[in-house]
């Protein structure tokens, strides 16, 4: 897993925070991650950027070429803040797992503190069910901060655009400084849920 430095949502449940300044002390040049992966072939099978937001980086398509000129698959996780970026590396990528925070309204800018947001993700997940590539759309969910109606509308929305794999993720409180909320996270119809999508999971924190 590679962790890359920066992102402009400020979701309140987010744990990683220390990733979301552009720049950061104690950070590690690609030029030293590269050289791991070489001594990593044949023992390593792929390399997944994460984040932060890894299309905030201007250098990911060339980045993620050169992970696979190597051998590596490549996997990226991403909350589509940008389409166009987006677009540019899912030729390159081998499986997307996609934050959706929530409906594709106004209830996805109070997530994320972030004006338009809900169509940046909207645009980026339909490109990336066009595209053929592999994935998993998935939101991480607390009735704290996104109601059981609106975790209905979400799965709604994802249900008319024709995503079929699809994870539920338990809130987890660690590594979050802006969320401490208390109780169990998924108390929701869970099996109304999966009859949207022939592939659903729910992962407890």
């Amino acid at each position: 897993m590679v962790y890359c430095q920066g992102c402009p949502w400020r979701c309140r449940y987010c744990h990683n925070p220390h990733l979301l300044p552009r720049r950061a002390a104690g950070g590690i040049a690609w030029s030293e991650v590269l050289e791991f992966l070489r001594r990593r072939r044949g023992l390593l099978d792929a390399v997944v950027f994460s984040g932060g937001e890894p299309t905030a980086q201007p250098g990911l398509d060339r980045a993620m070429r050169e992970a696979r000129a190597l051998g590596y698959r490549i996997g990226l996780h991403s909350a589509g803040i940008y389409p166009r970026r987006f677009a540019e590396v899912l030729p390159l990528v081998d499986w997307v797992g996609f934050d959706v925070k929530a409906p594709f309204d106004a209830t996805y800018e109070r997530v994320t503190g972030v004006r338009a947001s809900g169509a940046a993700a909207l645009e980026s997940g339909r490109r990336l069910l066009a595209s053929g590539v592999d994935y998993e759309f998935r939101t991480t969910w607390h009735a704290g901060f996104l109601s059981t109606a609106e975790l209905e509308r979400l799965t709604q929305n994802l249900h008319e655009l024709g995503v079929r794999r699809y994870a539920l993720q338990e809130f987890r409180a660690r590594g979050c400084l802006a969320f401490r909320p208390e109780g169990n996270a998924v108390a929701a119809d869970l099996d109304a849920l999966a009859r949207r999508f022939p592939q659903f999971c729910v992962r407890r924190a």
